[in-house]
C-alpha cells in the first residue's frame, strides 16, 4: 500500500486507470489518445537535492581526500539515521488502530536523507575528477615548465582564437584544443601512463595560398579540421594553467605546422564531423553574415564568427544564439512531437501523428534525435542541460505520465553536476539553467498579467520571456562583460521570430548535405534570410550609442543590479496601471538608447555646432573624421573596433562618406572599417602602396569587395575637394623606388584646409620618414598649421625639425587609456606644450571635436 505522504491516493488512482482504460479503448488502445490527468502543485521535491548537489560539486572540486571521505561518511550515516527513524515512525503508526499512516509529516526527513545522499555523491563525483587534476606526472612537470612528448585525446572541437587588437597588429592567432593526456614521455626516458585534463596551445600564422594575392585565400590551420576522440602525439612544453580551472596544465605545441595523428576519431565523431563541413560547404555561397552565423546557431560552429560579429552579439546579450542551447532542441522536437501541452492528447500535433507513429515510438525517435543533437553540437554545457531537459520529458511521454517541466530541470541539473562537476563552476552552465527556470517560473505569470492588461496574447508570451530570462541573467551577464544591456529585451524580441526557421532549415541543409548537395545548398539559402536579419539586429543593436551602460564587474556589482532589478519590477507593476506613464517611460528610454543627434547635442553638447574635426575615442588606436556637409565626412582611419568607431559616426551624424583615407594597414588603423561601411554610403577606400601587412591589406581589399566600393592608392601631389574641404596628400612619394622602412613610415600624411582652418595628419609616420616629409616638395607647405595630429599617437620619436615647422596651435593625440606603450609621451607632450600648444588626448579628454578658426578656435570633448 502506498504511502498517504507519497501523493497518492488509491481509490483515485483505480478511476484514473479505468477513465484512461476507457479512453483508450474508445481511441483504438493508442497512448497519445488520453487526455492528461490534472496537474495539482508544482513538485519541488527534487530542486533541494539538486541545489545541494551543485554547490557540493563546486566546493568539493579543490577539496583534500580527507574532507571529501569525511564528508561522503559523514552524508551516508545521518541519510541512513533519518530513514531509520522514518521507518520507525512508520510501523509504529501502523500498529496503533485508526492512526494516521504517514502523511505529509514524513516528507521533511525523506527529503533531507535526499538531499544527503545527493551530497555524498557529489562529493564522491567531485573529488574523483579532481583527482584527475592532480594524477602525476604532469603538475610536476608543469612546475618545471618541462618540455614532454604527450599521446593526447582531443575532447572538443578545436577553436581559433585572435585576441582583439591591442596595438598596431593582432595578437599572433593560436588554436586552442582541449584534450586528455593519456601517456607522458620525459626526457630521460621515462613513460607514464595517465588520463589528466589539459589545454593545448598551438601557434598558428594563417599561410597565404600559392594563388595571387588578390584572389589568395588564408588558408587554415589543418589542426581546426581535428575531430573530438582524435589522439594526436605532440612535443610540448608543459606549463601551469594561468587560473586553475578544469584543467592541469596547458600545453604549448612546438612545431605545430602538421599534427601528428596516432588514433584516428571514432565512427560518431566521423560522422558528426561530415555533417558539420557539409553544412559549412552549403552555406559558402550565403553573404559573409549569414555564412558565418548559421552554423554557429545550428550546431555551435563559430569558427566563421568574426571578431566584431561576436562582440555585436555580447552587446546585446544574443550570446546564446551563437552557442546551441535548450531552445535548439526544443525546436527539433517540437517539429517531431507538437506542442508539449498536447503531447498526450488525442488531437496531438506534429510529424509523428501525420505519420501515424505513437507516443511511445515517437518518445524512442526522440531520444535518438537528442542522442544525435549531442554527438553533432558537442556536449557543451547548455547542449547538456537541454538534452537532460529533452530525456525527462522523452521519458514521461514514453511511460504516458504528464511531464513536469519543473522537476525535469532539477533532474537535469542532478545528473549532470554528477555527470561532470565542473558544470557547477561553469557561467555558461549557470546561465542556461537561470534562463530556463525563468521560462517556467516567471515568464507564465507575466506572460498572465500583461494579457490580463489586453497586450495580444503572442506579444505578451514573447516579451515574458525575454524580460523574464533578462531579469534572472543580467546579473551574471555583468559579472562577466561588467555592463548591462538596454537593448536585449527588444533585439531578443526582434529575433525570436528568426531563430525557429533558421534552426529547422539549417538542420534540414545539415542533414541533406552529406547526399545532395544542391538542395543543401538550397535549404542553406533559404536559412540565410533569417540568419542574416538575426546579424543585422546585433549590429545594429550594438552600434546604438546608448546600447549599455558600464557597470561593476563583480559579485558586489551583481548584488546590486538584482536589487536594481526587483526594485525596477515593482515600479513596474504600478506603472503598469497608468498606461500613459508606461508610454511615456518607454518613449524616455527609446531617447536614452537611440540618443539621435539633435537632442543629443541639446543635452550634452556633443557634437558641437559647426565642428570641422572630430577625433574619435576607439581605444589605443587611430579614428578621425573631417566634416564635409550635412551629414558628410571623410574618414581617416577606423580604429581597432568596429563597435566604436561606428558608435562614434552615429553620434556624429554621419552616413554619407565620400572617401575613407586608410593611412596603413596596422590593425589599430583597420580592423574597424567594417564598422565605417555599416549603414552609410561611401565613395571609394584609398590607402597606401605599401602593402603590408599582408593579412590586414587582403581584409581591406575583402571588405572593400564585399560591399562594392572601389580601393585606389594615394601618392604624394594628389588634391581632392569636396564640398568646402579640400587637402592635398604629402607623404608617401609617388616613386616607387622610395621603399619605406615599415608601414609606419608608409603612412599617408595629409594637409587639409577647411575654411580658414589649416590641419595636418601625420598617420603613424616615424622621424626618418618625418625628416623626409620636411625635405620634400611639400615641406615649405606645413609651415604654421592651426591642427596637429600628432604622428602614432604621440610616442616619443617625433622629429623636433617638423614639429618646429609646424608650429601648431592644437595638438591631439590618440591613445588608448592605460595603453601599454606608454602613449603618449610624457616628452612629446612637454615639446608641444613648449612650442605654445595646446595638447590633448582621447585618453584622457575622450573624444574630440575642432570648431571655428583663427582667433575662434576652440576644442570640445565628449
Amino acid at each position: 500500500m502506498r504511502e498517504e505522504g507519497e501523493g497518492y491516493d488509491d481509490r483515485r488512482d483505480e478511476g484514473w486507470r479505468g477513465t484512461r482504460a476507457a479512453v483508450h479503448a474508445a481511441s483504438g488502445g493508442r497512448l497519445g489518445a488520453a487526455h492528461p490527468r490534472q496537474e495539482g502543485p508544482t513538485d519541488l521535491r527534487l530542486v533541494p537535492p539538486a541545489l545541494a548537489a551543485w554547490a557540493t560539486s563546486a566546493v568539493m572540486l579543490d577539496a583534500a581526500p580527507a574532507w571529501v571521505t569525511g564528508t561522503t561518511v559523514g552524508c551516508l550515516v545521518l541519510a541512513g539515521v533519518l530513514m531509520t527513524l522514518r521507518v520507525g515512525r512508520v510501523g509504529r503508526a501502523r500498529r496503533v488502530p485508526g492512526a494516521m499512516t504517514g502523511g505529509r509529516s514524513g516528507w521533511p526527513a525523506v527529503t533531507a536523507a535526499a538531499v544527503l545522499v545527493c551530497v555524498a555523491a557529489a562529493a564522491v563525483s567531485a573529488g574523483l575528477h579532481g583527482a584527475d587534476l592532480r594524477r602525476r606526472p604532469l603538475p610536476g612537470l608543469a612546475e618545471r615548465y618541462a618540455t614532454v612528448i604527450a599521446e593526447a585525446e582531443i575532447t572538443s572541437d578545436p577553436r581559433l582564437v585572435r585576441p582583439r587588437v591591442r596595438g598596431p597588429a593582432p595578437a599572433p592567432t593560436a588554436v586552442l584544443i582541449e584534450a586528455d593526456v593519456r601517456r607522458v614521455e620525459t626526457r630521460d626516458g621515462a613513460t607514464v601512463v595517465t588520463r589528466t585534463p589539459v589545454l593545448m596551445v598551438v601557434d598558428v600564422e594563417r599561410r597565404r595560398s600559392s594563388s595571387s594575392a588578390s584572389s589568395a585565400g588564408d588558408r587554415p590551420s589543418p589542426w581546426l579540421a581535428l575531430l573530438p576522440s582524435t589522439r594526436v602525439r605532440v612535443t610540448a612544453r608543459v606549463v601551469p594553467p594561468a587560473d586553475g580551472g578544469d584543467i592541469a596544465a596547458v600545453l604549448r605545441v612546438r612545431d605545430p605546422e602538421v599534427p601528428e595523428v596516432v588514433g584516428e576519431p571514432s565512427a560518431a565523431q566521423r560522422l558528426a564531423g561530415r555533417l558539420r563541413a557539409g553544412l559549412r560547404e552549403a552555406t559558402d555561397g550565403l553573404a559573409p553574415d549569414a555564412r558565418a552565423l548559421l552554423p554557429g546557431l545550428v550546431v555551435g560552429d563559430t569558427a566563421r564568427i568574426t571578431p566584431e560579429l561576436d562582440e555585436a552579439f555580447k552587446e546585446t546579450d544574443l550570446a546564446h544564439t551563437l552557442a546551441v542551447s535548450g531552445s535548439n532542441l526544443t525546436i527539433i522536437l517540437v517539429l517531431l512531437v507538437g506542442p508539449p501541452g498536447l503531447a498526450q492528447r488525442v488531437e496531438r500535433r506534429g510529424l509523428a501523428p501525420r505519420l501515424g507513429i505513437s507516443l511511445r515510438t515517437t518518445a524512442l525517435l526522440g531520444g535518438a534525435l537528442t542522442l544525435g543533437f549531442v554527438i553533432v553540437c558537442r556536449p557543451d554545457p547548455s547542449v547538456l542541460r537541454a538534452a537532460a531537459c529533452g530525456a525527462v520529458a522523452l521519458l514521461a511521454l514514453a511511460t504516458g505520465r504528464r511531464r513536469s517541466l519543473i522537476p525535469a530541470l532539477a533532474t537535469a541539473v542532478l545528473l549532470l553536476v554528477l555527470y561532470d562537476p565542473w558544470l557547477s563552476r561553469s557561467y555558461g552552465f549557470l546561465l542556461s539553467v537561470l534562463a530556463t527556470g525563468a521560462l517556467l517560473t516567471l515568464a507564465p505569470r507575466w506572460s498572465a498579467a500583461l494579457r490580463a492588461r489586453r497586450v495580444p496574447p503572442r506579444l505578451a508570451e514573447a516579451l515574458a520571456a525575454a524580460a523574464a530570462a533578462q531579469a534572472l541573467c543580467a546579473p551574471v551577464v555583468a559579472v562577466l562583460s561588467a555592463r548591462v544591456s538596454l537593448v536585449a529585451v527588444p533585439c531578443n524580441l526582434l529575433v525570436e521570430f528568426a531563430i525557429a526557421p533558421a534552426t529547422v532549415l539549417g538542420f534540414a541543409a545539415l542533414a541533406t548535405a552529406p547526399w545532395a548537395m544542391p538542395v543543401a545548398k538550397a535549404l542553406a539559402w533559404c536559412a540565410g534570410w533569417p540568419a542574416g536579419w538575426i546579424a543585422d539586429v546585433a549590429r545594429t543593436g550594438a552600434a546604438l550609442p546608448g546600447a549599455g551602460v558600464d557597470w561593476p564587474g563583480s559579485w558586489t556589482g551583481a548584488a546590486l543590479l538584482a536589487l536594481a532589478t526587483v526594485a525596477l519590477l515593482l515600479a513596474g507593476r504600478r506603472l503598469l496601471r497608468h498606461p500613459w506613464w508606461c508610454g511615456a517611460c518607454g518613449v524616455l528610454l527609446l531617447l536614452a538608447v537611440v540618443q539621435p543627434p539633435p537632442l543629443t547635442r541639446v543635452v550634452t553638447g556633443w557634437p558641437p555646432p559647426g565642428w570641422r574635426f572630430a577625433m574619435c575615442d576607439v581605444g589605443q588606436g587611430d579614428a578621425t573624421v573631417l566634416a564635409a556637409g550635412v551629414g558628410t565626412g571623410v574618414v581617416v582611419d577606423a580604429g581597432p573596433d568596429p563597435v566604436l568607431v561606428d558608435r562614434c559616426l552615429r553620434t556624429l551624424g554621419i552616413t554619407r562618406i565620400p572617401l575613407v583615407v586608410l593611412t596603413h594597414f596596422h590593425a589599430d588603423h583597420v580592423a574597424g572599417l567594417p564598422g565605417v561601411l555599416r549603414g552609410r554610403q561611401v565613395g571609394a577606400i584609398e590607402t597606401t602602396a605599401y602593402q603590408e601587412p599582408v593579412d590586414q591589406a587582403e581584409f581591406v581589399r575583402r571588405e572593400a569587395a564585399a560591399r562594392g566600393v572601389p580601393v585606389t592608392r594615394a601618392a604624394a601631389g594628389e588634391e581632392r575637394r569636396t564640398g568646402g574641404l579640400s587637402w592635398r596628400v604629402v607623404w608617401p612619394p609617388a616613386d616607387p623606388a622610395v621603399v619605406p622602412e615599415g608601414p609606419n613610415d608608409a603612412s599617408v600624411a595629409l594637409l587639409v584646409r577647411s575654411a580658414g582652418l589649416r590641419l595636418l595628419l601625420l598617420g603613424d609616420l616615424e622621424p626618418p620618414a618625418q625628416r623626409a616629409l620636411l625635405r620634400s616638395p611639400a615641406g615649405p607647405l606645413l609651415g604654421g598649421v592651426d591642427v596637429l595630429k600628432v604622428a602614432h599617437h604621440g610616442s616619443a620619436y617625433q622629429d623636433p625639425g617638423l614639429l618646429s615647422r609646424a608650429a601648431p596651435r592644437l595638438a591631439l593625440i590618440s591613445a588608448g587609456a592605460d595603453n601599454t606603450y606608454g602613449h603618449p609621451a610624457p616628452g612629446t607632450v612637454a615639446a608641444l606644450r613648449a612650442m605654445g600648444a595646446v595638447v590633448l588626448s582621447t585618453d584622457r579628454d575622450g573624444a574630440l571635436a575642432v570648431t571655428g578658426e583663427g582667433a575662434e578656435l576652440g576644442v570640445a570633448g565628449d
